[in-house]
């Protein structure tokens, strides 16, 4: 068999466009748009490479490689993601998705301090090729909301969330589907908010969702109230196969009866029920055994919880652990 790997602009669009229509692990992020995305960004550094099995396209990852202003900051930070793992051909041989492990590793290792697979599917079939190629499991959750109907979002859906639900939109919240980009500012201000003060890790620059919201697979739904603001959702969609929650915020100690937060991402699963998207993808659920108050959140929604884990090959061991206790430490602040 010839296998051969590819850097981008080697991959073939249209080859990799019908990967991602027939491959059981395509995610949005995967996909050409999703990596003219990245490249349109002045913090990112796009990166996609593929395989060919006899020149037939059986595997890409894609994914950025995070670029700061700041040399010294973008020195000890610089990391490479791969968000929702390898896109893989269903006839995919050992040897041909090694190599292109190896590849990837070879070629990132230098801009990199760490690569990252954050999978939105079931790897385990391949475990073993991962370990040989120097990737090492980590344990991650995630959750999985069957949008196939509304009579099964609905059914699996705690009562607590259907009460906020009614009473957030009883009271006068209502979703806008087509905000206008003031709207989005305000929602941003929101979501800036929450990253300072309770996920304590950066936040990408308005830019970035700028870019996103003039992006045909992007919608940005979000809660309005007495004329304002107070929350969101910004979802990116694979036709006919998921839609994904990239963001999602709210103010809610705003009322004793709106939940901005949980309106949005309801917004979200109806807007997925309404388009023929059967998933609901969250987007991740923190670490199994560890206590984490967003996985009891998302938990209430009803979705099925998976653990399809990450990838994790570190390139550059000290600058890794040095890395691993500053963010220790800003999130103790």
């Amino acid at each position: 068999m010839d296998i051969q790997v590819l850097t981008y602009p080697q991959l073939d669009r249209g080859a990799w466009e019908a990967l991602v229509s027939t491959s059981q692990f395509a995610t949005f992020f995967q996909t050409p748009a999703c990596y003219d995305f990245y490249a349109s960004l002045p913090f990112m550094e796009p990166f996609a490479y593929g395989v060919e099995q006899d020149g037939e396209l059986v595997g890409v990852m894609q994914g950025y490689i995070t670029r700061e202003t700041n040399l010294i900051k973008q020195w000890l930070t610089r990391r490479a993601i791969i968000i929702g793992g390898p896109l893989l051909a269903e006839n995919i041989q050992t040897d041909a998705l090694l190599q292109l492990l190896v590849f990837v590793r070879q070629q990132l290792r230098s801009k990199a301090i760490y690569i990252e697979t954050r999978n939105f599917h079931d790897y385990s079939a391949f475990h073993n090729c991962f370990e040989l190629a120097g990737w090492n499991y980590q344990p991650h959750l995630n959750f999985h909301v069957d949008t196939s109907s509304m009579d099964t979002l609905m059914a699996n859906m705690g009562k607590s969330k259907k009460r906020k639900i009614k009473t957030s939109m009883r009271d006068g919240a209502q979703v806008v589907v087509k905000p206008t980009l003031e709207q989005v500012k305000a929602y941003y201000a929101i979501l800036l908010d929450l990253y300072k003060i309770k996920v304590k890790t950066p936040l990408f620059p308005f830019y970035f969702f700028e870019k996103l919201y003039a992006l045909p697979e992007a919608h940005f739904l979000l809660v309005e109230w007495q004329g304002e603001i107070i929350g969101g959702t910004v979802c990116v969609v694979l036709e006919g196969k998921a839609m994904y929650e990239w963001f999602a915020c709210g103010k809610d100690d705003i009322s004793k009866t709106i939940f901005p937060s949980t309106l949005a991402t309801y917004a979200g699963m109806v807007y997925s029920v309404e388009h023929g998207i059967s998933v609901y993808d969250m987007m991740g659920a923190g670490k199994p055994n560890v206590p984490y108050g967003v996985r009891d959140y998302k938990r209430e929604f009803g979705g099925k919880q998976v653990e399809h884990g990450r990838y994790l090959c570190v390139c550059q061991k000290l600058l890794y652990q040095i890395g691993k206790c500053g963010v220790f430490l800003m999130k103790r602040r």
